[in-house]
């Protein structure tokens, strides 16, 4: 039998065992019809995307008959392709949306997905963010992660911009010039970080999973195309609901999750996407608030200067947070 619907089995198994796919239909029966039943998610190799890929059967009892996964290359992001109405949801990072928003991308952040995905290590010698001043920093130009690094060199009183020497590698690359000790930090995303603690490569220095402020603050959250969240807002709640539920199932049923990944494609290392799908925090959803998130990290980029507009403008005109209000109340369990 194929191995991807066998992954597929066991996950519908899974769903079945926790109630979400017989609750779903009532549920969609007693609100308005939906207006459309096609709905384009991103297909990325990210381990951290795993509630966009268990929500598939989700989608499918919210009445969504046409669900389309579109290849998303890293080195584009699921933000170009959300703008550009390629795909019309997706999942990505609080620093992404708010370089996305202040560049004038017509996107929608509806709610956050999950926690700490993100850990900086260093290079044994390293004991502090102050000690990063002078040093090699991996993080490619306007990414994330040289975002993220930059937020957190500021707080101590750096100037990321003088006082940090960024290298540009891929992710791969850079991952092994760290190993050998050519660069002295690299930002590490889900499930890198599983594997250089594996190898007992440098030491973790921050963990956005727990060290705060940083832990305090969603790592990814979702995002519909404006068009798409304007036109078709029964449609927006209904995908959001399956992919919280799908998030919920992470949490209940990770190695179901771990295998879909695998069967995807998304990694090759089962353990590496275990061990990465149940240490994130997908279990926040329900108690952080995505507006502070944004807040937050508007504020933190505007200060080292990679994005120029004002955090309230910002949330006034990139953001709607009705869905996941409603959708705290309706999925309190």
């Amino acid at each position: 039998m194929n191995h991807a619907l066998m992954r597929r089995r066991d996950l519908m198994k899974a769903l079945c065992a926790a109630g979400l796919v017989h609750a779903l239909p009532a549920l969609a029966a007693a609100e308005s019809p939906i207006e459309t039943t096609r709905i384009r998610i991103q297909d990325s190799l990210i381990t951290c995307f795993a509630p966009l890929y268990v929500a598939e059967a989700l989608l499918k009892a919210e009445g969504f008959t046409d669900v389309q996964y579109v290849k998303t290359p890293l080195a584009e992001g699921p933000n170009e392709a959300l703008a550009a109405g390629r795909i019309d949801l997706a999942q990505n990072d609080s620093a992404a949306h708010v370089m996305s928003l202040d560049a004038g991308a017509p996107i929608v952040v509806l709610g956050g997905i999950h926690t700490g995905c993100w850990e900086l290590f260093v290079q044994p010698s390293i004991r502090s963010l102050l000690d990063l001043k002078g040093k090699k920093v991996a993080a490619p130009e306007k990414s994330s992660r040289q975002a993220f690094v930059a937020a957190m060199v500021a707080s101590v009183g750096l100037d990321p911009r003088k006082d940090v020497v960024w290298i540009n590698h891929a992710p791969a690359d850079s991952m092994r010039l760290f190993e050998q000790g050519s660069i002295d930090a690299f930002m590490g995303f889900v499930p890198e970080p599983q594997e250089l603690r594996a190898r007992k490569v440098g030491r973790v220095l921050i963990n956005t999973l727990t060290d705060r402020p940083w832990s305090q603050y969603f790592c990814c959250l979702a995002a519909g195309n404006r068009e798409f969240v304007r036109k078709y807002p029964i449609a927006t709640k209904r995908a959001l609901r399956a992919i919280l539920k799908a998030t919920d199932l992470c949490v209940s049923q990770p190695e179901s999750a771990a295998r879909l990944m695998i069967s995807r494609g998304v990694a090759t290392n089962y353990d590496y996407v275990l061990q990465s799908v149940q240490e994130i925090g997908y279990r926040k959803w329900r108690e952080y608030e995505a507006e502070d998130t944004m807040r937050f990290w508007g504020l933190r980029l505007r200060e080292v200067g990679i994005v120029k507009s004002d955090p309230k403008k910002l949330l006034a005109r990139g953001t709607d947070w009705r869905f996941i209000n409603e959708l705290k109340k309706e999925l309190k369990a």
